[in-house]
């Protein structure tokens, strides 16, 4: 799979479906490149929305017991199905409102009009409770070196944390839900 032929099939699906909008959700490993391919694909499609799961965690008062055991107990699925993908689906503006995990507090809400392309970024975008919206399920994955080489000049002194307790939430989560074997496209980008 190469970004031509991806964008090809998105172009497709725009094409065979011009009266509702197509939605495509890209899961896959931290470090794996998701947030890029995300920006990458928007660009050939003016009106294209790209919404991010980072944006809707739970507040920390708001997560279970023991969250940091339990895959996917850090997120607000239900709000970024209700804020995000129905209204999407449905072909109405979408009004969401991110969780900063910096700051401790929802941002100011934001309002997308109606979008021909919806792409949605990031870990546990795939997660049952989403996977039936998307006309495109891609899976973004590397090497577990590039994985690393790429965490750590991004997170920095961050990057222990990510081994300790992201990646292997995440890996979880893939295996209990089936994430890579589910998706319609799997996309490598270890020699990106």
């Amino acid at each position: 799979m190469n970004m031509t032929s991806l964008t090809q099939t998105i172009a497709s699906l725009l094409e065979a479906h011009p009266e509702r909008p197509v939605l495509v959700a890209l899961d896959g490993r931290c470090g794996s490149g998701k947030t890029t391919l995300a920006a990458q694909l928007a660009e050939p499609f003016p009106g294209s929305a790209v919404f991010h799961t980072d944006d809707y965690y739970l507040p920390p008062a708001q997560r279970i017991p023991n969250w940091t055991e339990t895959p996917c107990a850090n997120m607000d699925l239900t709000r970024l199905r209700e804020e995000v993908l129905v209204p999407a689906q449905a072909g109405a503006a979408v009004h969401s409102r991110a969780y900063s995990c910096r700051e401790g507090a929802y941002l100011p809400e934001q309002c997308v009009p109606p979008a021909p392309l919806y792409i949605l970024e990031g870990s546990y975008s795939h997660h049952p409770i989403l996977a039936g919206f998307y006309d495109l399920k891609v899976f973004v994955t590397c090497s577990k070196e590039e994985q690393a080489r790429r965490l750590q000049a991004r997170e920095g002194e961050r990057y222990e944390n990510f081994v300790r307790r992201w990646i292997p939430l995440e890996e979880a989560y893939f295996a209990q839900c089936r994430i890579e074997a589910l998706a319609d496209l799997l996309w490598d980008t270890t020699n990106l």
